[in-house]
């Protein structure tokens, strides 16, 4: 038998291309072979990139003689040698092996399908190589794999740039190290979450320019982002996903945008008459784009000279620093805020939009309804629509110092900022007319009082006798009329209601003197009578710590029995974690910060304070959060005092919250320092999760959030535990020394 045969075979088997456009299971795509798009728009195969000996695997334009690489799978495991061959598994799983050394150097994303019957490989002539079951097509929208979903440098159009929050996939694409070499490079670009999605390129860990929130039509910072004849673009929000993508108009035009190893974006349009990519747009840098170069509360204007300005009613937070062009301090207000109700905003336009980390959204607010939730929250610090489009419409809301603001002249964006009343912009004339009725009325109103003053001090006086021949001698606290109460809270509003416990309803009151306080009623069925009462004012009358509520006072008149503490303008820490939306307004930092207060709080009722306090109630709805996000431990009803050198003592009586008991405590009474330990180990799971303890059960072992978590550490995967919204915020080591000091507690 002639070898020549043979020869001539094994040759044709080297060199050349697969006619198809798809590969099947168990083919091996081998150097010199490559898989050719339907239309021979695109094609996939080994390359290697100039002066450089590394090889890989990619997609590139077919039709176009200057090789132009649009996807490399083995970025950062190149081959060093020609041997590689690319199979597609059984399971729909593509492996790049090295033949000479048998190992696996790349494969595509895993599948959760264990099993697929007949996977195929496309190659799509929109460039993406997609991996789907043998008879579904080409033009399912959720197939096995897809290149797609790992964008390299190249932004192709019908790409999705963004998050599915199905897979939680982020789509973001990052440049080559250099132009010879495919790896990782320092620059990423993608859509940051954490408050309204935002585009945000980085450079390593830190964040070099942002292009600033979706507004309706366009980014806030990208002015030049407009309609054109050869592509129209879209920005997605919803519950699925978050995306911005871009499509060809002119079908017949070759576009890609590019983030160069330089940290430049250029979008590129192929021109056959010339034989080359001509530059159809880029992003022009100046010192305006770098981010938060004036600091907060300032605004940069490239049409000045120096660049950086406070905004209107600010000032510089430091006048030296900023003298010498050193506006990392930003500005201030020029009257602080105080919260009070005359308190407004005044209009600023032209704007690019602040950093929207924080922040907090909702699609179909009216602008009407948004500056009153803003008005409402003490921490809401600027406000504005979510889609500039048309009239208008959505809300936007921002909380604490305002970074990252540039002026754009006749293309920016209106925002509206808090400010004290005497820096709001009105009209002199309805000014004068409110001076006007208010001065006689203060006239009035003061005169009343002084004539009512001798009454109230001898009511008061009276009250207190009262209240101490009634036993309550133990009552180190200022006592509230009822009538003051009543006047305070618009005699109970629903309004002003801001929840309910087993004890009672908690109400919002102001007081005369415009100072805000929350007053707790207990209820005529409540569980907590005069005894719980009277050690909830003993408790935490005697202990001042900031990480504690305080206690302004208390009112005991006819039927109603009543305490009156400072009030917290954010509201209780379940209304954060628990909450969708809000829970993403609380980044890692924010939570880390909290759980540091609580243990502070905890640490001195333990040790510190001059009784050892249990609190036996500790719970996440029982830590209230004041304007700066402070943590503060509330809810002392059921808390025990020990003295001397007791550490733990028994009930028959076991009073709590099931989910943050401690086994000892919940099945036999005995209680001591550790009840509250084990409560706080709960907290701090939930803290980090975002879920429940109670109600929680996991679909695979059935365990309660303790027991998941228990099982992650064991299995070295406690990450996995961290809510989805932290996933860019959070800090490693203090995530996972939190989780194990939260285990060690329970």
């Amino acid at each position: 038998m002639s070898i020549f045969p043979f020869l001539v075979g094994l040759y044709a088997s080297i060199t050349c291309s697969y006619a198809a456009d798809t590969m099947s299971a168990n083919q091996t795509v081998r150097y010199n072979q490559t898989i050719v798009s339907p239309q021979e728009t695109f094609e996939l195969g080994f390359f290697s990139p100039p002066n450089s000996k590394n090889h890989y695997v990619g997609i590139w334009y077919k039709k176009i003689p200057k090789r132009t690489y649009v996807w490399v799978a083995n970025r950062n495991t190149p081959l060093t040698d020609t041997s590689g061959e690319l199979t597609l598994t059984l399971q729909g799983v593509l492996i790049l092996r090295e033949a000479t050394k048998g190992n696996v150097v790349w494969s595509s994303a895993k599948s959760s399908i264990t099993s697929v019957k007949n996977p195929i490989g496309q190659l799509l002539d929109t460039g993406n190589f997609i991996i789907h079951k043998e008879g579904e097509g080409t033009n399912q929208e959720d197939p096995i794999w897809q290149s797609f979903d790992f964008i390299t440098d190249t932004l192709l159009p019908g790409v999705k740039l963004g998050w599915n929050f199905i897979t939680g996939h982020e789509r973001r694409f990052t440049s080559w190290k250099s132009p010879d070499d495919p790896a990782f490079g320092e620059f990423s670009y993608g859509i940051d979450t954490r408050g309204y999605p935002q585009m945000i390129l980085m450079e390593g860990q830190d964040i070099k320019l942002r292009g600033g929130p979706w507004i309706g039509f366009r980014f806030s910072g990208i002015s030049t982002l407009r309609p054109n004849r050869f592509f129209n673009f879209t920005f997605v929000v919803n519950q699925r996903e978050i995306y911005y993508q871009y499509n060809l108009i002119d079908t017949s035009a070759i576009m890609r945008l590019v983030l160069q190893a330089s940290g430049r974006f250029e979008l590129l349009l192929w021109s056959d008459s010339k034989q080359e990519w001509n530059l159809y747009s880029t992003r022009q840098s100046d010192i305006c784009d770098q981010y938060a170069v004036c600091g907060a509360f300032g605004s940069c204007n490239i049409g000045k000279s120096p660049v950086c300005e406070c905004l209107k009613g600010f000032e510089p937070t430091s006048p030296d620093q900023w003298k010498n062009t050193d506006w990392s301090q930003g500005c201030r207000h020029t009257v602080p805020l105080n919260c009070s109700p005359g308190e407004g905003f005044n209009k600023y336009t032209n704007l690019k939009l602040p950093d929207t980390r924080g922040s907090w959204y909702n699609q179909t607010m009216t602008l009407v309804e948004c500056e009153k939730k803003c008005k409402n929250n003490c921490s809401c610090t600027a406000y504005t629509s979510s889609n500039f489009s048309g009239t208008g419409s959505g809300c936007l809301l921002w909380f604490g110092g305002l970074i990252d603001i540039r002026t754009i002249a006749e293309s920016g964006d209106t925002l509206f900022i808090r400010v004290s009343a005497s820096e709001l912009d009105s009209k002199s004339s309805s000014a004068a007319r409110r001076v006007q009725v208010i001065i006689p009325i203060a006239v009035v109103v003061l005169v009343i009082l002084g004539s009512i003053c001798f009454f109230c001090h001898f009511k008061r006086k009276k009250q207190q006798q009262q209240g101490t021949q009634s036993g309550d001698e133990d009552l180190e606290l200022p006592f509230f009329g009822l009538s003051t109460i009543l006047k305070a809270t618009k005699s109970f509003s629903i309004n002003n209601k801001l929840g309910e416990g087993g004890f009672g309803a908690v109400y919002k009151g102001v007081l005369e003197n415009g100072k805000e306080i929350a007053v707790k009623r207990l209820a005529k069925t409540s569980t907590q009578g005069l005894h719980e009462f009277k050690n909830e004012v003993i408790s935490i009358s005697r202990l001042q710590h900031r990480n504690l509520v305080k206690l302004l006072g208390c009112c005991i008149e006819g039927a109603e029995v009543m305490l009156i503490y400072e009030y917290m303008p954010n509201k209780g820490l379940d209304s954060f974690i628990f909450d969708e939306i809000p829970m993403e307004l609380v980044d890692w930092p924010t939570r880390y910060n909290i759980i540091i207060g609580i243990a502070r709080g905890l640490l001195y009722l333990h040790q510190d304070s001059r009784l050892r306090i249990i609190h036996r109630d500790l719970k996440v709805s029982n830590i209230l959060l004041d304007k700066d996000m402070i943590p503060k431990i509330s809810d002392f009803g059921t808390a025990r005092a020990f003295g001397g050198t007791q550490t733990e003592a028994k009930t028959n009586r076991v009073v709590g919250t099931y989910g943050y008991m401690a086994p000892e405590y919940a099945g036999n009474g005995i209680f001591s320092i550790k009840s509250d330990v084990y409560s706080f180990g709960v907290l701090v799971l939930e803290i980090v999760s975002g879920v429940k303890n109670r109600g929680f059960a996991h679909q695979e072992h059935c365990n309660n959030l303790t027991g998941h978590a228990w099982v992650l550490h064991n299995e070295d995967r406690s990450l996995e535990l961290v809510a989805r919204c932290l996933a860019e915020s959070i800090n490693m080591s203090q995530v996972l020394r939190s989780m194990h000091v939260a285990l060690l507690c329970v």
